[in-house]
């Protein structure tokens, strides 16, 4: 058998292998909602922000914000869904710029960091209204 033919037939016994399987993993489930969110109905959960830091010692250290946003009115928060990816960019840069200016033994302000979290999410969605809710701070 030519090794043309052969990596087609391969290909063709693991897409029919897997079919169902993916077909499967893939339906909603039967209550309706495909995945859980927790944190109530107006809670909009953003991906952990990560930046580098420096460590004692001179090593590289990583600086971990846990956050999400609070926004009871549905138009603001049709809005910040839409605007996640704006809101991330700037969420990322803020803490890029704190962790990069951070001692290497000091310890994070989450004050000084929620108030400028909450200044860009005001910034980002053209007025106020979302309440940025930090989570856990972690250098590692």
């Amino acid at each position: 058998m030519e090794r043309r033919q052969f990596i087609g037939l391969a290909l063709a016994a693991g897409a029919v292998a897997t079919g169902p399987g993916v077909a499967r993993a893939s339906a909603p489930k039967k209550d309706g909602d495909p995945k859980k969110r927790t944190g109530g109905s107006s809670y909009l959960p953003i991906q952990p922000l990560t930046a580098t830091t420096n460590k004692p010692g001179g090593r590289r250290g990583v600086f971990t914000v846990e956050c999400g946003l609070d926004v009871p009115d549905a138009a603001l928060r049709t809005r910040a869904e839409q605007s996640v990816p704006r809101l991330r960019a700037a969420f990322v840069q803020t803490v890029q710029v704190y962790a990069a200016g951070l001692a290497p033994s000091a310890l994070p302000n989450a004050d000084y960091l929620s108030q400028a979290l909450q200044r860009q999410t005001n910034l980002v969605l053209g007025k106020p209204g979302a309440r940025f809710l930090l989570g856990a701070i972690v250098v590692s």
